[in-house]
């Protein structure tokens, strides 16, 4: 489990949530062109709630959503 001062450094942005938790997004760019997104939803203790990430090709279209916890689906093409 992150403290919340390990995902302020880790994570670029974040907005606080009703009920004390936080979305946490970071950007990571591709070799490609392509880019993802990084969420991370933490509860009031900062425990993880949910993690997905979002892919964007160049010209900035998501392309898929990748869910990765609580349960892995996989990738799904949008």
């Amino acid at each position: 489990m992150s403290s919340r001062r390990q995902n302020e450094l880790r994570f670029t942005d974040w907005q606080e949530l009703p009920g004390g938790g936080r979305l946490y997004q970071r950007r990571v760019p591709g070799r490609t062109g392509w880019s993802a997104i990084h969420y991370k939803e933490v509860d009031s203790s900062e425990v993880t709630v949910r993690f997905w990430q979002e892919i964007y090709d160049e010209a900035g279209h998501l392309r898929e959503i990748h869910e990765k916890f609580p349960v892995d689906l996989g990738h799904r093409k949008v």
